[in-house]
């Protein structure tokens, strides 16, 4: 198992940018899966972009294609999520999280993760 810690949230106008991280120790390397998704208040978790850590695969929810980016970097066991041209229905906590299996069709499952961190809190105003 790994633990995640995730830092980089805020308050942002629309149109600004944020970069979130999620540090996953002992070693990026001990987990498949690593993936955003988000959440407001009486809504289910949202996949947001997922990475394949061995095969650098990424995945993206069709709301924010285009705008957000997620990347590795392996040296320092950390995930990026860089959200750009941020709009107000991007406001959520943010969450990373971890699994050893899955495939492509369940990647924005929250189900099928198992490791998570406690969130970090993105604000953005009209």
């Amino acid at each position: 198992q790994v633990q995640l810690v995730e830092s980089g949230g805020g308050s942002v106008q629309a149109g600004g940018s944020l970069r979130l991280s999620c540090v996953c120790s002992p070693d990026i390397r001990d987990t498949a899966w690593i993936t955003w998704f988000r959440q407001i208040p009486g809504k289910e978790r949202e996949g947001v972009a997922a990475v394949i850590t061995a095969a650098r695969t990424k995945l993206y929810g069709d709301s924010v294609k285009g705008r957000f980016t997620t990347s590795q970097a392996v040296a320092n066991n950390t995930v990026y999520l860089q959200m750009n041209d941020l709009k107000p229905e991007d406001t959520a906590m943010y969450y990373c999280a971890a699994r050893d299996v899955g495939n492509g069709v369940n990647w924005n499952n929250a189900m099928t993760y198992d490791q998570w961190g406690q969130g970090t809190q993105v604000t953005v105003s009209s």
